[in-house]
């Protein structure tokens, strides 16, 4: 598959973004993706040269203790692997590790999220039946909102109003 920024490269890295929940996937070379600042979610981070060379020489690979999540049981190397946090105890098990990483991409790592009631959608309360609320009964309302305010002119006017209203109703 071709780079969708440039069309002449082969395209290495798959990027999903989400935002103000629109979801858009592109596929980049690994040169586009450099030029659009989208690095390796764990490139700074270490790995075993040890390792990768006792695999390739035929040496007997090294014990070591993998530290697991104790909740979900990922380990670190198949978090890397993945680029998915297991679970939300991953961030406190692996917190040395993750902690800088999600700094160098976010710029902190304080989740800030969203203030409620700015764009959240209220579902109603199946327990609290919305209420239909009659012109009578706004009428009223505001009558009686006048008159603790001492705008008795208003008031007078809006008895007036709703005498009219419950006239016209009954006859």
């Amino acid at each position: 598959m071709l780079c969708q920024h440039c069309g002449k490269r082969e395209a290495t890295t798959h990027i999903t973004s989400i935002v103000n929940g629109v979801m858009t996937e592109q596929d980049l070379c690994t040169a586009c993706a450099k030029e659009q600042e989208y690095t390796n979610f764990f490139q700074n981070m270490s790995f075993d040269l040890g390792d990768l060379f006792g695999g390739i020489l035929g040496e007997p690979k090294r014990e070591r203790q993998t530290v697991r999540c104790p909740q979900c049981g990922a380990s670190f190397e198949e978090i890397v692997q993945s680029g998915r946090i297991g679970c939300a105890n991953c961030y406190s098990v692996f917190h040395d590790r993750l902690i800088p990483q999600i700094r160098r991409i976010y710029g902190t790592s304080k989740h800030t999220g969203k203030r409620p009631g700015t764009s959240a959608l209220r579902i109603p309360d199946p327990a609290r039946p919305l209420r239909v609320v009659s012109p009578l009964e706004e009428k009223r309302a505001a009558m009686q909102k006048a008159i603790k305010a001492q705008d008795f002119e208003r008031a007078a006017v809006l008895r007036d109003e709703i005498r009219a209203m419950e006239e016209e109703q009954h006859g």
